[in-house]
């Protein structure tokens, strides 16, 4: 038995108390207490594709009711040539999750041949529940082929369809006029708004998230947040805010924002890493800085979105990122993290990453993230294999997958517009 030393309990008792306040700080900063944050997380596997082909940027929307009926738009990718991206399917769950339709091909969402002979298809598809029309708007850009084969980029368009549940119909294929050219005087070229959470706004104005490319840039794309009016078909622009760009690889793609605390915060995908900024009335920013973990060193996200889980206690990444053993998996896009967001430094709070989808072979980088009430929150992603890899040659084929992510406190700004 050791003899009691009270200078040695004292110097352990001040570590102890020292690090709770810590903890007390940093959930003050972000305007929550541990218990209002805290969830779990559970999986289910809604379908799968084939060693051919797979469901490729799968993404939910929530249409309310008790419970809520969440459907699923998943788009068939092959592995013929890069961005084979063919048909948009639906599936669909009544019952949170416990049981899932076939996936059902979207007639009005079929890839077809255009009178020119470019095959076009809305891509890069993110619907999500619009409050104020009682209608899912989807958003994403037009995928061009030349040939049926060869991807013609100077078609990209911003395109949209609208789901009506009364009905049970999307609208068809449709495009976002936009103005010829931006604040600078440029041309906008190639726009599209692919994997890019939008956000509405009390009166039903949306809030869209797009890249395009100024005539002058060969290969780097400027971000901006445009403002649309929307009735319930059609989604028109009306104007834009700060045009956000970056001089180094590709600049800034797959702009996410999402309101947090009065604010709003726009996240977005450069080849080397992602970036976030933060502004007051959706379409106004700050300048753009560099994602990191609150000790200040990189995320680690690159090449690949980001997007966010927005609960009324707490603001959270949505990311995949290297270092999580992860060399051997492309672009180290799996396994899938989230992880509170410091509204006030804008970075990630390392303490707090906990892994969403684990790593098992298969990349996970293009996601959506679904409210489904107040207690529920949804992120739903497709697996991609690789051809060639481990997982090709021996394991299941290419999942859907969706992520439960159940609160232990209500999202108090939760709002289903029923």
């Amino acid at each position: 038995m050791h003899a009691f030393d009270p200078v040695t309990w004292t110097c352990r008792f001040a570590r102890h108390l020292l690090a709770a306040l810590a903890l007390v700080v940093l959930a003050a900063a972000s305007g929550a207490t541990a218990d209002d944050l805290d969830y779990t997380i559970t999986r289910v596997f809604p379908a799968e594709g084939t060693r051919d082909w797979c469901f490729m940027q799968c993404r939910g929307a929530a249409v309310p009711g008790n419970p809520p009926r969440v459907l699923i738009t998943a788009q068939q990718t092959f592995r013929t040539t890069t961005h084979d991206y063919r048909d948009q399917f639906q599936i669909e769950t009544r019952d949170l999750g416990e049981t899932w339709s076939q996936p059902v091909r979207i007639e009005p969402l079929r890839r077809a041949r255009a009178a020119d002979g470019f095959e076009i298809v809305i891509g890069d598809f993110t619907p999500q529940w619009h409050a104020k029309t009682q209608t899912v708007l989807g958003t994403g850009l037009t995928f061009d082929f030349a040939n049926g084969k060869t991807q013609y980029r100077p078609r990209v368009r911003v395109a949209y369809s609208v789901y009506d549940p009364k009905r049970n119909e999307w609208n068809g294929l449709n495009f976002l006029d936009l103005p010829e050219r931006d604040h600078a005087g440029s041309s906008i070229k190639e726009p599209g708004s692919g994997c890019c959470q939008w956000c509405e706004k009390a009166d039903g104005d949306v809030l869209l998230p797009l890249r395009y490319r100024r005539a002058e840039d060969k290969t780097a794309f400027t971000s901006i947040v445009a403002l649309c009016a929307y009735d319930g078909r059609t989604l028109r622009y009306k104007e834009h805010g700060t045009e956000l760009s970056l001089d180094k690889n590709r600049g800034l793609v797959e702009p996410s924002i999402a309101r947090f605390g009065g604010r709003y915060f726009l996240t977005l995908r450069n080849d080397d890493g992602g970036w976030v900024a933060r502004g007051t009335d959706g379409i106004h920013f700050d300048p753009i800085r560099p994602w990191t973990f609150d000790d200040g060193k990189p995320l680690g996200s690159y090449n690949t979105q980001q997007h966010w889980v927005a609960h009324g206690d707490g603001l959270f990444l949505v990311h995949t990122r290297k270092g999580a053993n992860n060399d051997h998996i492309m672009r180290h896009r799996a396994p899938l993290f989230i992880a509170r967001v410091d509204p006030e430094r804008l970075c990630v709070v390392r303490a707090s990453e906990r892994v969403l989808i684990p790593e098992e072979g298969a990349c996970l980088g293009n996601f959506g993230v679904t409210d489904v009430g107040p207690r529920e929150t949804w992120v739903v992603v497709g697996e991609n294999v690789i051809e060639g890899s481990p997982r090709f040659k021996q394991g299941p084929p290419p999942r859907v997958i969706v992520a439960r992510i159940r609160w232990s406190s209500p999202n108090r700004e939760f709002s289903s517009g029923g």
